[in-house]
């Protein structure tokens, strides 16, 4: 069967041979020019004096664009427009634009940027989310607040635990960078752009250029990586390079260097959780009071949907009675914070998670049985609701839970961890449990759509177009075989050409782990139009019902007779029928009040949980990841080799984030791990040693394309494990809870072990 095949990626080969092709390969025009911004240096100042005479004499320079050359200067916002192209008199944080350098080469590009004289009158910078909760510097009028219950009921807990922590933010650290090229059409502008959302790049471009969207043409083969970090931050480039465009009449292209690329472009948003929570004798939760102050950067980007996010995954796993979730988006001197693999919910489900840690830790019980004893009723029990009024009909934490616990042997583990660092003085070791309830859709209701174009040619090869963007997760594999799943044929005989907004329009973003759902769905529909109007031209033949025409094995059975697929196709071509169809998807059931913080945002929910074990050293903080244990919830997965994949990579990622990827920047606001040799994600060598993945393969109840589950997203929180296994590491060195905040990298590991052993 297509559907649920373990194929490989349709790219793989080209992948591993260096073949496959990214916007730097594609050839330009001999008389292509090259682009570089000039940066500002401060992280919020007012620009006193610019003299760029330097960098319009330099080698190779065509062009210099600053501020005063745009008097109707571009926004790259994709939310409220307060993000101009260039710096407009002051600059607000360090990377910020002030001018756009056009030459012949990249190089020249970039040195002459560097040759800029400019002075600055430095204002008060606020750079932490202390600072701006004081200034009241943020992007609502005040908190945005929900609540359920009555949190005053933690007056009759038994027991009630407070506490602070600091999440770390995260970079992107995609292996392609930023990289666009716009070549002027006798018609428009084509633009060629590594993003995930070719429309907003459409929709800035055609904004800068004063063109009708119609005369912008967006393409997009593949991305080198993306994980959010390409939603909005390309649109940057893709303005640039067309303004230039319109300007010289010639191709022009930008790429970031490493080093720009990460000071220049926003990350996963940072924050500080407070948090109280009450419960009774045996870890029963009564009331939690959360508080998020989250760093969202100079402008507003993505913020307010991520910081919703956060609050709405505040729960995770858990029925909280009483529950109160207080916001702070705050606006500060750094670069824009944007969207990252998860969209903010891991922001919210760690600090739940934490509550139940501590909790745990405090009442002397095991981690498993406080979270068991606060799990959702599971899936056929009476459904209990969200703090946000969504019935959790579909739980099946408790299920998912309780295999992994057995399969990863977790209790005689955690009883032999105890026993050797009884014995082990010096190496420590710990053990972790994180489940995971994520929800699937865009929470802004509208971008819930996808298109999708289908040809069958008369010879029986098929091609698709739909609206998603392929990032290396394999989504083109997984729609080929939807597709191809619809006409009985191969994935192999289904070819997926570039996303391209000349071919669907309105697409929303490949984001929120919905890119399957929607295409697919979207792909499927343009299918089954085109395979109904092949059946009914068929059956009439026959005599014989359309539904009783069959399509398998790249054969059309009908009436006893069994016909090749392309011989059929023929005749119908033949017959003046259309082979040729759209396809449109919009999710169901979905309603979100965001300002009331009520409705049903997901069309569902996915389901996982890892175990983890880990080694520490208390004399310098260096630790290991030993062995991962993982369980997740994919329903029927297209496409279960893909899927391991997503699963694998997803929770290596998340664990970076709570461990070795450290953000740094220094008093004046400058960013100082701009590249690898400062700023450390894992490497393969970091991967646990021990790495079993397996997926739930339980439909899903909720009618998506071949009942699958998103898998992008979710199974990055279950890198949380590996965090509560080095808590509990910790924990083995003395009485007082570890409160470790993170990243949890050696230095912090070995602070808290000093910590709790003189506490």
């Amino acid at each position: 069967m297509t559907i649920g095949a373990p194929l490989p990626h349709d790219s793989a080969p080209l992948h591993v041979t260096g073949q496959a092709r990214y916007v730097d390969d594609v050839p330009l025009p001999g008389n292509a020019l090259h682009l570089a911004f000039g940066l500002s240096t401060r992280a919020h100042a007012e620009i006193t004096a610019f003299d760029l005479s330097a960098v319009r004499r330099a080698p190779g320079v065509v062009l210099v664009l600053e501020a005063s050359d745009l008097p109707d200067m571009p926004d790259l916002s994709p939310t409220v427009q307060d993000e101009p192209l260039l710096a407009q008199g002051k600059v607000h944080y360090a990377g910020q634009a002030i001018f756009l350098v056009v030459a012949e080469t990249h190089l020249q590009a970039r040195k002459a940027a560097r040759l800029a004289k400019i002075t600055y009158n430095d204002l008060p910078a606020l750079l932490t989310v202390e600072e701006a909760l004081a200034a009241n510097s943020r992007f609502e009028q005040g908190p945005i607040l929900w609540t359920r219950g009555d949190v005053a009921m933690m007056s009759t807990a038994h027991t009630v635990i407070e506490g602070e922590f600091e999440v770390g933010g995260q970079e992107h650290f995609y292996l392609e960078g930023q990289i666009a090229a716009a070549i002027p059409q006798e018609d428009g502008m084509h633009i060629i752009s590594s993003t995930q959302h070719p429309t907003e790049i459409q929709h800035k471009v055609a904004h800068a250029l004063h063109l009708p969207m119609s005369a912008v043409r967006v393409e997009m083969r593949r991305m080198g990586g993306g994980f959010g970090g390409k939603e909005s931050q390309g649109n940057a480039l893709a303005v640039a390079c067309a303004l230039a465009a319109h300007a010289t009449g010639k191709p022009c292209k930008m790429r970031y260097d490493r080093d720009d690329d990460m000071i220049i472009t926003g990350k996963r948003h940072d924050l500080k959780i407070r948090y109280k929570a009450g419960a009774d004798a045996e870890g029963r939760l009564i009331a939690v009071d959360f508080q998020h102050l989250i760093r969202c950067g100079w402008s507003q980007d993505l913020s307010l949907a991520v910081a919703d996010r956060a609050m709405l995954h505040a729960d995770n796993c858990y029925w909280i009675p009483n529950i109160r979730i207080e916001s702070h988006r705050l606006k500060t001197n750094t670069c824009s914070a944007t969207a990252y693999r998860g969209f903010g919910g891991p922001q919210g489900i760690i600090g739940i998670e934490r509550v139940i840690d501590h909790l745990a830790h405090t009442l002397y019980l095991d981690p498993v049985e406080v979270m068991h004893r606060n799990l959702y009723a599971p899936m056929g029990a009476p459904p209990q609701t969200t703090p946000y009024g969504m019935e959790v009909e579909d739980s099946i934490t408790d299920k998912i839970l309780n295999t992994v616990i057995k399969s990863s042997d977790y209790h005689a583990r955690k009883a032999q961890i105890e026993a050797f660092n009884t014995s082990s003085p010096i190496l420590k070791k710990g053990i972790g449990v994180t489940p995971v309830k994520f929800g699937i859709s865009f929470t802004l209701t509208f971008l819930n759509q996808a298109g999708a174009l289908v040809h069958v040619y008369q010879d029986g090869s098929v091609i698709v177009n739909h609206g998603g963007t392929e990032m290396g997760q394999g989504l083109n594999q997984k729609v080929a075989q939807v597709t191809a799943a619809v006409f009985g044929l191969t994935a192999a005989q289904v070819k997926i050409t570039a996303a391209d907004t000349a071919k669907v329009p309105n697409t929303s973003a490949t984001a929120a782990s919905s890119g399957s759902d929607l295409n697919g769905k979207a792909a499927e529909n343009a299918a089954l139009t085109i395979r109904d109007r092949i059946a009914a031209f068929i059956a009439e033949k026959h005599q014989v019902q359309p539904e009783t025409v069959r399509f398998k094995d790249g054969m059309i059975r009908v009436g006893g007779e069994s016909y090749d697929f392309a011989r059929v196709v023929n005749w119908v071509y033949q017959a003046r029928i259309s082979l040729s169809s759209t396809g449109f998807y919009a999710t169901p059931k979905i309603n979100w009040d965001r300002i009331r913080g009520q409705g049903r945002p997901f069309l569902y929910f996915a389901y996982g949980a890892a175990v983890t074990e880990v080694v520490i050293d208390t004399l310098t903080g260096e630790n290991r990841i030993l062995r991962a244990d993982i369980l997740h919830d994919c329903g029927n997965s297209l496409n279960p080799a893909l899927d391991i994949g997503q699963v694998e990579g997803a929770y290596v990622q998340g664990a970076g984030w709570l461990t070795t990827e450290e953000l740094v920047w220094d008093a004046k606001g400058t960013l100082t791990t701009h590249a690898p040799s400062t700023y450390k994600i894992p490497a393969v060598s970091d991967r646990p040693t021990v790495f079993n993945v397996a997926l739930w393969t339980d439909p899903n109840r909720e009618d998506t394309v071949g009942k699958s589950k998103a898998v992008g997203e979710p199974p990055f929180n279950l890198g949380m494990s590996a965090f509560f296994a080095l808590s509990h590491a910790v924990a083995s060195c003395g009485e007082a809870y570890p409160a470790l905040n993170a990243p949890a990298t050696a230095e912090r590991v070995l602070m808290a072990v000093t910590r709790v052993r003189h506490v």
